[in-house]
C-alpha cells in the first residue's frame, strides 16, 4: 500500500463490556463507486474485554481472525484504486445492475438505453462480459432491431443516436468507477445522427389555431399553455396547482421536477399563460388531459385551423422556442425556459430562426423581375 494511506482495525467499547470492531481509513479513503468519503467502516463483529471462559476466547479469536480477514481484502481494494489495477472480483459483479443504478440517478432517457441493452443482453451481463465487441454489437441492435416501447416499430437512426450517446457516457462512468480497466469507448465509434426539420406554427399559424374551435377544451387549454411555457406533455399531465407558485419578482412561476431530465426546476409563466390554466383549484392544473387526445383530436384540430404540416403535441415546444427566439429572447434565456441541460441543444432552434431570418431577407429581389 501507499505509505500515505493506512487502514486499521480499532475497538471500541459498548456498555456491556464489549468491544466493537470497526475500521479506520487515514486519511479518509474516497469510495469511486459511491462517490462517498469513508473514515470508518463498522464490521458488525465484537470481541470481549475480558474473556471469561474458553468459548469467549474462542470468539474472540474468530472474530479478530474476519476483521483481520476483512482488512486484508481493503487494503488490496485501496491498492488497486491508487494504482489502477482492476479488482479481479469485479468481473463477476453484475453490470446490469450499476447501469441500472446510474440511470435512475439521470434523465429519462438513461432508463430508456438501458431497457435497450437488458433486451440486447437477454437480462444478463457481468462486468467481464463487456468487450468492444459487445459494444459494437449493442451499436448495431440499435440500428437494425431495437423498437419503441409504444408502437413496436424500429426507433429512428436519431433515437439509436441519442441511445449510443448515452450508453458511451455509461462506459465513461464504468471507467471513472473503475469497473473497468479501460474506456472502451476509444475502441468504436458512434452513430451520427441525422438533420431532422423540426415543424413549429408560426405566430400567424397559433393565433390561427388559437382562434379555431376545438371539440375538446381541455386539449385547447394544454396545446396553448403548451406553447406559452415551453413545457413537455409529460411535465404537462403531472401539473398541479401547488407547483404554480408566486416568484420572487411577484409575477408566477412552475417549480417542478421535470420528468426527463429529474431535475428541479423554475419556469417562470406569464399572467397570460396563467390564464389559460382555468380557475385555480386543488391536485391537477389539466384534469381530464390524457396523453391519447394529443392524436386524432389534435389532428383535427389543426385540420380545422388549415394547418396541414405534419405536427405532433412536441411541435408546441419547437414553436415556443422559435417564437422566444424570432422576438429576440437571447438563446441561453430561452436554453433556461426550456429546462435544457446543454445550451447546444436550443442552438437547434437559433438555426431554424437563422435560416427563416435569411429566407425573408431573400425574398425581396429585383434580379429575378
Amino acid at each position: 500500500m501507499a505509505t500515505h494511506t493506512s487502514v486499521k482495525i480499532e475497538r471500541k467499547p459498548l456498555k456491556d463490556g464489549r468491544l466493537s470492531l470497526r475500521l479506520v481509513f487515514y486519511p479518509r479513503y474516497y469510495n469511486v463507486r459511491t462517490h462517498k468519503t469513508i473514515r470508518t467502516e463498522n464490521l458488525d463483529l465484537f470481541v470481549f474485554a475480558h474473556p471469561k471462559n474458553q468459548t469467549e476466547r474462542r470468539h474472540n479469536e474468530k472474530a479478530e481472525e474476519l476483521a483481520l480477514a476483512v482488512l486484508s481484502d481493503r487494503i488490496i481494494k485501496i491498492r488497486n484504486g491508487e494504482f489502477g489495477f482492476l479488482d479481479k472480483d469485479r468481473k463477476k459483479e453484475d453490470f446490469l445492475k450499476f447501469f441500472r443504478e446510474e440511470a435512475s440517478r439521470r434523465h429519462t432517457k438513461w432508463d430508456g438505453c438501458y431497457k435497450q441493452f437488458v433486451k440486447f443482453c437477454g437480462g444478463q451481463c457481468t462486468v467481464g462480459n463487456l468487450s468492444v465487441t459487445l459494444c459494437k454489437q449493442f451499436r448495431e441492435y440499435l440500428l437494425t432491431e431495437a423498437r419503441s416501447k409504444t408502437t413496436g416499430k424500429l426507433i429512428s437512426r436519431n433515437s439509436a443516436s441519442g441511445y449510443m450517446i448515452t450508453f458511451r457516457s455509461m462506459l465513461k462512468q464504468a471507467y471513472i468507477c473503475k469497473l473497468t480497466d479501460t474506456n472502451l469507448n476509444d475502441f468504436f465509434d458512434g452513430i451520427p445522427a441525422t438533420k431532422t426539420d423540426k415543424e413549429y406554427l408560426t405566430m400567424e399559424e397559433f393565433r390561427r389555431l388559437v382562434n379555431t374551435p376545438c371539440k375538446n377544451d381541455v386539449l385547447r387549454r394544454v396545446s396553448i399553455f403548451a406553447v406559452f411555457s415551453a413545457l413537455r406533455v409529460s411535465d404537462l399531465e403531472s401539473l398541479t396547482w401547488d407547483q404554480i407558485v408566486r416568484a420572487p419578482d411577484g409575477g408566477w412561476c412552475i417549480h417542478k421536477d421535470i420528468v426527463k431530465s429529474r431535475r428541479l426546476e423554475t419556469v417562470f409563466i406569464s399572467d397570460e399563460a396563467l390564464s389559460w390554466c382555468g380557475a385555480r383549484g386543488e391536485g391537477k392544473v389539466f384534469k381530464g388531459f390524457k396523453r391519447s387526445m394529443t392524436y386524432t383530436p389534435l389532428k383535427q384540430w389543426l385540420h380545422d385551423a388549415g394547418i396541414t404540416k405534419p405536427f405532433s403535441f412536441h411541435c408546441f415546444r419547437h414553436t415556443a422556442a422559435t417564437l422566444m427566439l424570432s422576438g429576440g429572447a437571447d438563446i441561453y434565456s430561452v436554453s433556461t425556459a426550456l429546462t435544457h441541460c446543454n445550451v447546444q441543444t436550443t442552438q437547434i432552434y437559433a438555426d431554424l430562426v437563422n435560416e427563416k431570418k435569411r429566407a425573408t431577407a431573400n425574398s425581396i429581389s429585383l434580379l429575378n423581375s
